[in-house]
């Protein structure tokens, strides 16, 4: 790889969608797969997913969950089972018809998420309200054929994890909704440091076969919206279709109540849309594989190896990091992680070790610093806790600029023409007005926000009386 082919990156100005390409293929994150629309995770990918991963399963378990795992494959007959599940999933929806030449009897669906599958074993192991909550959680792939396709955004198989649980109460499901959506709102703001939205989807919007669905919005650089995680109430639906019954406290038999919720993937493109800057990544020093990498300068002299191995180990105790000994030029090396959007930079030579210090750089504003080793990795710390205030901070500052009030029709075309991002109008809540809006505009609710507003007393689109404060934008 050259020093040109590093720099080789599309201006986000210039095309954002090639940009975003240049990106995830650079930084070395993907690999295209010889299946149209699917990806490789490449180690430096996975290594990100990982990390999240980590965290959420920590917090799904610190709120009573357990993992467990679902079969791959969906017999039709049991998908067929919620009506309102199989229509809104059947256009995505891979199947089985053939295992080895032999044609099955009945065909199989892959996965594109899988309450059917937790409703049949759902019923099979609750009896009693001695049995309930029961709170499960899987990590898993799953498939969904998407007519077009983007790394991350929106690909055939992605990765996730996806909740399912089963209640005693409407209101005991509600609270799980709510503890679930606060879980993906801290960990996108905490730790991605990715400012949210969080709201409720409208009906046309809501998950197929849910009784309502919760959403976080985030927004992207170029001002589209990404749907970056959702909480689903499924009521009885699904309980119905499946006769997950339970003998209740008073004795008489009761339908439980259930939700399911889901993060996935995804979520990377959105760290990578919300920091990324010409240069390549920006990675938040609490997700990122390496938090500091040492680039020693004039290596082929004596002692400089041996000094950055110490510091290495001595650094490594409580901060991620690397080292790069090779013999590439040191210019070669500031580009190839300023691409990864690794937080740190430390640079060390003779100079430095005689005197006792080293030089930090900041991959979010590109500041250099002169440190003395004394105290290095408490400094270093409190740096990367600066990096990730400081790009939650931008980010939260970006979404503010590209949010815009309107109570006209007319002011809601302008300014999404003109500016994008996210639109705040009041709504009647009639679908036909929502469908309005998506035809002429090309912008869908993204949600109706917990903190309601009241910008005017009409409806944006019809004049009727208003009945919600709306988000809407174009959207991933």
């Amino acid at each position: 790889m050259t020093k040109e082919f590093v720099k080789n990156v599309t201006s986000m100005q210039d095309d954002f969608a090639q940009w975003y390409t240049d990106v995830v293929t650079k930084a070395e994150l993907i690999d295209y797969s010889s299946v149209r629309g699917s990806m490789i995770l490449r180690p430096y990918g996975y290594a990100i997913w990982e990390n999240i991963q980590k965290e959420l399963d920590k917090q799904i378990k610190a709120t009573g969950h357990e993992n467990v795992y679902m079969p791959l494959f969906i017999p039709e007959s049991l998908l067929q089972k919620e009506k309102d599940h199989i229509e809104g999933f059947a256009p995505e929806v891979a199947w089985v018809t053939h295992g080895g030449e032999e044609k099955l009897t009945e065909r199989l669906c892959v996965r594109p998420t899988s309450e059917v599958l937790f409703a049949e074993h759902f019923k099979n192991i609750i009896h009693s309200h001695r049995d309930l909550p029961k709170l499960y959680n899987q990590w898993s792939n799953v498939v969904r054929w998407e007519k077009t396709t983007r790394p991350f955004l929106r690909t055939l198989e992605f990765l996730w994890q996806e909740g399912h649980t089963c209640h005693e109460t409407d209101e005991d499901a509600h609270e799980e909704t709510v503890r679930m959506l606060n879980v993906y709102a801290d960990l996108c703001e905490e730790y991605l440091a990715i400012p949210v939205v969080k709201g409720k989807k409208t009906e046309l919007e809501k998950f197929a076969g849910a009784k309502y669905t919760y959403t976080i919005e985030s927004l992207m650089h170029d001002g589209k919206a990404l749907q970056s995680g959702t909480s689903h109430h499924l009521g009885d639906g699904f309980a119905k279709a499946f006769g997950i019954e339970f003998t209740n406290r008073e004795g008489k038999l009761q339908t439980v109540q259930q939700t399911s919720w889901g993060f996935t993937t995804r979520i990377i493109g959105a760290m990578i849309m919300v920091h990324g800057d010409d240069r390549g990544l920006v990675v938040p020093p609490k997700i990122a594989p390496t938090q500091l990498m040492i680039v020693p300068i004039a290596q082929h002299k004596e002692g400089v190896l041996d000094f950055a191995y110490d510091l290495k180990e001595k650094l490594s105790r409580t901060i991620r990091t690397r080292i790069d000994a090779s013999d590439k030029k040191p210019g070669w090396k500031f580009n190839e992680y300023e691409m990864k959007g690794v937080p740190l930079r430390l640079e060390v030579g003779p100079r430095d070790i005689e005197q006792g210090q080293v030089i930090l750089v900041r991959r979010d504003t590109g500041e250099k610093e002169t440190v003395s080793l004394k105290d290095l990795d408490i400094h270093i710390q409190s740096t990367l806790s600066d990096i990730q205030n400081n790009l939650f901070l931008k980010a939260k500052a970006h979404r503010e600029h590209q949010t815009t009030t309107v109570t006209t029709f007319d002011a809601f075309k302008n300014e999404l023409t003109e500016k994008g991002g996210f639109i705040k109008a009041m709504w009647c809540g009639d679908e036909a007005c929502e469908n309005f809006i998506k035809d002429e505009t090309g912008a869908t609710s993204r949600c109706i926000p917990f903190e309601q507003e009241k910008l005017s007393e009409k409806c944006v689109c019809c004049d009727q009386e208003a009945k919600h404060l709306v988000y809407w934008a174009k959207a991933y």
